[in-house]
């Protein structure tokens, strides 16, 4: 059964898990709109949350025959892929002088989104970079499923780096952009950048007459390429870099379509994707401990599903 964030928290009693939900949810684009596939169980004696499936790598053919003549067999091609959840998040300790001073719900609610934000930043970077073979802990990211792939796109020639370059290259640069979403299986639901392509992109779609914006589930502006959002993953979680990197004055942008036949995240069978554990003052001890974490992982059930543009010029 797929669920988001948004529909997780409905199924919750508790005003205090609900409400770290949907700080979650408002940390992350991504989060906030992404769907959990949760069915995975602990298999191994607990120790591994696997989830296997079949990624589609190529296309269905169909030709027409001649009579009394046979159609040439092809066969769309699969692969088998597993993912294992993997469990991140964070700790704070908070001493209870310092919470009685500054009043308990104000300290820990304060800490608590700040690990929140924290995590979501973590699982931006992870769904764009992470990769397996160089962190083991980690859950592979789209730059790993995508590599190589028909949706694995260079824009080598163009250059975006001053307004001079933007205005004699934006309509090669849509023409680029459009070749490359015309490329996918679906209309991507979001463009997954950093915040100096957004700048660009909003600069480029201005000149088109192809910007305009809307408002998220929490009143926030999101920038619209067309019908499309353009997002920034911000940076990586305890640091200024950002999610993704500008090497040698060129970026990328992703492109994602959500869903169970697409790409969507995996959560453990039965069990909320969130859980939070908030400092017990009401036990001996000065020092008392706050945690939040989540299991999850992510799936690309088709290639064509989502794409990477890269190689942009943008600085």
């Amino acid at each position: 059964m797929a669920v988001t964030l948004a529909q997780a928290k409905l199924n919750t009693q508790d005003d205090l898990q609900l409400g770290i939900i949907d700080e979650f949810a408002k940390s992350s684009f991504i989060l906030n709109n992404i769907p959990f596939d949760d069915c995975v169980s602990p298999t191994g004696g607990g120790g591994t949350l696997t989830y296997s499936y079949t990624r589609q790598v190529t296309q269905p053919t169909a030709a027409f025959r001649k009579v009394n003549a046979e159609y040439t067999p092809q066969e769309v091609e699969k692969q088998r892929y597993s993912t294992d959840l993997k469990v991140f998040g964070g700790a704070f300790e908070v001493d209870r002088i310092i919470a009685g001073m500054g009043g308990i719900a104000n300290e820990v609610t304060w800490q608590m989104s700040q690990k929140i934000k924290a995590a979501g930043a973590l699982f931006n970077d992870t769904v764009i970079n992470g990769n397996t073979s160089v962190d083991a802990d980690v859950f592979d990211g789209l730059d790993v499923a995508l590599a190589g792939s028909a949706t694995d796109i260079s824009a080598s020639n163009i250059a975006l780096d001053t307004a001079a370059n933007i205005t004699s290259n934006y309509m090669s640069f849509l023409d680029i952009l459009d070749e490359f979403l015309l490329g996918l299986s679906e209309t991507p639901d979001a463009l997954l950048m950093n915040g100096k392509m957004v700048a660009k992109l909003r600069a480029v779609a201005r000149r088109a007459s192809m910007y305009q914006t809307t408002k998220d589930n929490y009143g926030r502006n999101v920038d619209m390429y067309g019908s499309i959002p353009f997002v920034d993953l911000g940076a990586k979680a305890g640091s200024n870099n950002p999610v993704v990197a500008t090497t040698s004055g060129k970026t990328a942008i992703y492109a994602v379509k959500f869903g169970l036949n697409a790409f969507h995240a995996v959560s453990m069978s039965g069990q909320m994707p969130v859980k939070s554990w908030l400092p017990d003052f009401t036990t001996a001890g000065a020092v008392k401990k706050g945690e939040v974490e989540m299991v999850a992982g992510v799936a690309l059930k088709t290639t064509k599903s989502c794409g990477v543009l890269r190689d942009i010029k943008v600085s």
